[in-house]
C-alpha cells in the first residue's frame, strides 16, 4: 500500500460523517492494521518503502504553511494532523484553511470528454478515485530560493521559496491500486509554486501550472475544448479549539464569488467564532496563450456543490467526466454550472447566480475555479494538437484576516479589504513575472541572553540593498520588536501580531521618518563572536527581562518607499530573524555558584504554564546556575529516584517536555544555565504535594550539588 493510498485512507475518515460511520472506520482500522505492518518514517504515518510519492512538503518562508504533493494535491486532508499543516495562516496558530485540493484538467480526446482529477469529494468505498495523477519512477519535489543565505538558493529561484515537481494523468493504477473511472487524457503538468517572506506578501502562495499533451497508449489525437480548473474543500477552522473530524467540524464555512477579481472565497461562519475571523480564497491570476481582459473575466467560471451530495437537484456532487444528470459531471462543473440559476437564465440573464445564496448559509461544500475554453492569440479556439503543445494557468491560494470587528457570520467587502488587498499583491506578481517592490534584506541578528536580560546585535546587510524594480539602494532604517511575556500562552496567537514595536531609529536629515539617526544603537567597532565572522554594527539591550518566560524578538529594515510607484516604505519580514528565548541564567561552571528551582514553592501551576485540557502536562519548573553540562535528579524525602535527566548548555531547548511542543516551534534558545522539567516521574506519572529532594553532577568536574523544592498543589 502506497503513502498515497494510506493517505486517502486518512482523507476518507477525516471526512465520516456519522457516529456509526466511525465505528465502521474503527473495524476497519483495526482490520488493516492487524494485517498488514507498515514500517513508519520521520512523519511517524507513511510507510517508508514507497519514495515517489512526496507529502510532507509545506511551504514555511512567511506566515503561510500549505502542503504541496507531486501527484496533483494541495493541502493533506488532515492525513498527518497535527504534525504537519494542510493550509495553515498564520503559521503555527493551528488555524487550518483547506482540507484538501487539487487541478482538474478537462476537454474532448477522440471524440471522447475526458477529465482528469487532481483532487474531488470521492465516495471512501474507492479511495482511488478522482486522485488521477502520478508520478515517474524516482522523482520528488525540488525546492529552491531566491535568498542567498538559504541552503536551497538556486540563481534560477522565483520567489523565497519554489517548490517544482511534475506529474502524469496517464496512469491507471497506482502500486497495484486501480485508479477507478479514470480515463487519460494523455498529459504531463509541471507545477511551480512560489512563496514569499515579505511582509505585505507573506499570506498568500502561487501555483503555476503547465499542461503538456504527452499522449496516451500510442493515442497522439489532439486535445480540444480545454478547461482547467483548482478544485478545493475548504474548511477554516483552529484545529487547537476543535480538532478536525466529522460533519460539526467540516460543515461551518460559507462561501462567496468575486468575479471582477476573479477569485473564490470561503469563511468560518461559525465554527470556532473569535479564533479564526479569517478567509481562503483561491484566485485565478492569469493564463497563456493570454485572451483579452474581458475575455478572461466572462471565460472564467465558479461552481460549487454539496461534498458528496447525490440528492435534490442543485449542488450535486459529480460521479462522471461527463454527465445529462441535474448538476451535471465533472466537465460541465468546469463550464460553470450554477454560475446562474438553470431555471431562470434563459429568460432573464441578469438574475443574480445561485451561487450568492451560500454566503450566508454554512455547510461543507466543494468549490471549483475554472477557465475555459482556451483560445489562441488570434481568437480561434486553442487545441493541444501536437505532442508538446502547452497551456499555461496560474492560481493563488491567498488567506488573510477579516478587516473590523464586525461578527463572523457576516462577509461585507469592508471584512475583506485585508482580502483583496493581499489577492491584489499576488496579482501584481503575476503581472510582473513575479518580482515584487522589495524592502531591503533580512538583518542578520545574534542573541545573548544573561541573568534577567537579553541583548540584540545585528549586523548591516540590509544597508545594502537594493529594490529589483526602481534599482535604488533605498535603505532607510531599523524596528525592534519583542513580545509581552505571557503573550505565548494563546493558542490563537498571530505572532506578527503579538511582537510589539519597542524602538525605530532611522536616518537623519533626510526627511523621512523620524530623523532619529542611529546613535543610540550603533556600536563604535564591529563586535565578532567565536566561531561567527559576521561583524556586528548595532545592539540593542532588553534589560528587567522576567527569568523562565519565552519571548520573540525580531529586528526589521525598512526603506524609504518610492513616489514613482505610488507606494509606501517596505519592511522586511518581521518573522525573518524572530529569536524565540527563555530568558534565565547562563552556564555557570564555578564550584561555589548554587544551584536552585524556581518557582519554588510550586503552587499548583505557575503563571507560564498557560491552559489547556490536559494542564497537567503544561505544568514546569526550572533548575537554573547549573554547569554547562551535568546530570540532575530528583528524589523523594525516602530516598526514592524520581526523575534523573541530562543537561546541555549547547543544545538544550526544552523540546521534550509537552509545554514546549504546546507553546513553542523547536527554534527556542535557552541561556544555558537553565533545564526545565514538566513533573512527570520516570514512570510517566504527576508527582504529589511534598518536598523534594534534587542533585546536581557537574559531569566534567565530577562536583555534586544539592538542593530541595516544594510542590504545593
Amino acid at each position: 500500500m502506497s503513502q498515497r493510498i494510506l493517505a486517502l485512507f486518512f482523507f476518507s475518515v477525516n471526512k465520516l460523517r456519522s457516529r456509526s460511520s466511525e465505528i465502521l472506520f474503527l473495524l476497519v482500522l483495526t482490520f488493516i492494521f492487524s494485517s498488514y505492518y507498515y514500517p513508519m518514517n520521520a512523519e511517524g504515518y507513511y510507510p517508508g518503502d514507497i519514495q515517489d510519492d512526496v507529502n510532507n512538503k509545506f511551504t514555511n518562508v512567511g506566515n503561510i504553511a500549505m502542503t504541496i504533493t507531486n501527484y496533483g494535491t494541495i493541502g493533506n486532508g488532515f492525513a498527518n494532523f497535527p504534525n504537519q499543516p494542510s493550509c495553515q495562516y498564520p503559521i503555527n496558530s493551528g488555524i487550518e484553511n483547506i482540507f484538501v485540493g487539487g487541478i482538474w484538467v478537462g476537454g474532448s480526446k477522440s471524440g471522447q470528454i475526458r477529465v482528469t482529477t487532481g483532487a474531488i469529494d470521492v465516495s471512501s468505498a474507492n479511495r482511488g478515485e478522482g486522485f488521477e495523477f502520478s508520478n515517474a519512477p524516482g522523482q520528488g519535489i525540488l525546492e529552491r530560493s531566491s535568498l542567498q543565505n538559504s541552503p536551497n538558493f538556486r540563481p534560477e529561484a522565483v520567489s523565497h521559496q519554489d517548490f517544482v515537481c511534475e506529474f502524469f494523468d496517464t496512469n491507471t493504477v497506482i502500486n497495484g491500486t486501480p485508479i477507478v473511472n479514470h480515463v487519460p487524457l494523455g498529459i504531463k503538468v509541471l507545477l511551480e509554486s512560489y512563496c514569499y517572506d515579505f511582509n505585505f506578501a507573506n499570506n498568500w502562495v502561487i501555483l503555476n501550472y503547465k499542461i503538456v499533451n504527452i499522449g496516451y497508449n500510442g493515442d497522439t489525437s489532439p486535445i480540444d475544448s480545454i478547461y482547467v480548473g483548482l478544485w478545493a474543500d475548504g474548511v477554516i477552522r483552529n484545529t487547537n479549539i476543535t480538532p478536525p473530524g466529522g460533519t460539526s467540524f467540516y460543515n461551518k464555512g460559507a462561501d462567496g464569488y468575486d468575479s471582477t477579481l476573479r477569485m473564490w472565497y470561503e469563511y468560518d461562519y461559525n465554527g470556532d467564532p473569535g479564533f479564526t475571523d479569517s478567509y481562503v480564497a483561491f484566485k485565478l491570476l492569469g493564463l497563456d496563450p493570454k485572451p483579452a481582459q474581458e475575455n478572461i473575466n466572462s471565460r472564467t467560471k465558479y461552481s460549487i456543490w454539496q461534498f458528496r451530495n447525490a440528492t435534490g437537484i442543485l449542488y450535486l456532487s459529480p460521479t462522471l467526466d461527463q454527465s445529462s444528470q441535474n448538476g451535471g459531471g465533472k466537465f460541465e462543473k468546469l463550464n460553470g454550472y450554477l454560475s446562474v440559476s438553470p431555471l431562470d437564465s434563459l429568460s432573464n440573464p441578469f438574475v443574480p447566480s445561485r451561487n450568492d445564496e451560500l454566503r450566508h448559509t454554512p455547510n461543507n461544500r466543494s468549490t471549483l475555479i475554472s477557465y475555459g475554453p482556451f483560445y489562441q492569440d488570434n481568437g480561434e479556439k486553442l487545441s493541444l494538437r501536437y505532442l508538446q503543445d502547452t497551456i499555461n494557468i496560474v492560481y493563488a491560494v491567498v488567506c488573510a484576516k477579516k478587516t473590523g470587528t464586525d461578527p463572523t457570520t457576516w462577509d461585507s467587502s469592508y471584512q475583506r479589504q485585508n482580502l483583496n488587498i493581499s489577492a491584489g499583491w499576488a496579482q501584481s506578481a503575476y503581472d510582473n513575472n513575479y518580482k515584487l517592490p522589495s524592502p531591503p534584506d533580512i538583518p542578520t541578528v545574534k542573541t545573548v541572553l544573561e541573568d534577567k536580560s537579553v541583548t540584540l546585535y545585528w549586523a548591516a546587510n540590509a544597508e545594502r540593498s537594493i529594490d529589483p524594480i526602481s534599482n535604488i539602494q533605498d535603505f532607510e532604517g531599523y524596528r525592534i520588536y519583542r513580545t509581552n511575556p505571557g503573550a505565548d500562552l494563546e493558542l490563537t496567537a498571530d505572532l506578527t501580531e503579538q511582537l510589539k514595536l519597542v524602538g525605530e531609529f532611522d536616518s537623519a536629515y533626510n526627511n523621512i521618518s523620524n530623523n532619529t539617526g542611529f546613535n543610540f544603537i550603533k556600536l563604535a567597532s564591529p563586535k565578532y563572536f567565536d566561531g561567527d565572522t559576521t561583524p556586528y554594527y548595532y545592539k540593542f539591550d532588553f534589560p528587567n527581562q522576567l527569568n523562565g518566560f519565552q519571548y520573540v524578538y525580531s529586528v526589521t529594515a525598512f526603506d524609504k518607499g518610492d513616489i514613482t510607484q505610488n507606494l509606501g516604505s517596505l519592511e522586511s519580514s518581521i518573522l525573518g530573524n524572530s529569536k524565540r528565548v527563555i530568558v534565565g541564567t547562563p552556564a555557570n561552571n564555578e564550584a561555589s555558584a548554587e544551584v536552585g528551582v524556581y518557582p519554588n514553592p510550586y503552587y499548583g501551576s505557575a503563571v507560564w504554564d498557560g491552559s489547556g485540557n490536559r494542564k497537567e502536562l503544561l505544568r514546569k519548573i526550572y533548575f537554573y546556575n547549573l554547569p554547562s553540562n551535568c546530570e540532575i535528579s530528583v528524589w523523594t524525602i525516602a530516598g526514592d529516584l524520581v526523575d534523573k535527566f541530562t543537561h546541555d548548555a549547547a543544545t538544550y531547548n526544552g523540546s521534550e517536555i509537552e509545554w514546549f511542543t504546546t507553546y513553542s516551534d523547536g527554534t527556542q534558545k535557552f541561556a544555558g544555565g537553565e533545564h526545565a522539567w514538566d513533573l512527570i516521574t520516570t514512570n510517566e506519572q504527576a508527582i504529589a504535594s511534598g518536598l523534594y529532594l534534587f542533585t546536581v553532577k557537574d559531569t566534567n568536574s565530577g562536583e555534586v550539588k544539592k538542593g530541595k523544592f516544594v510542590i504545593v498543589k
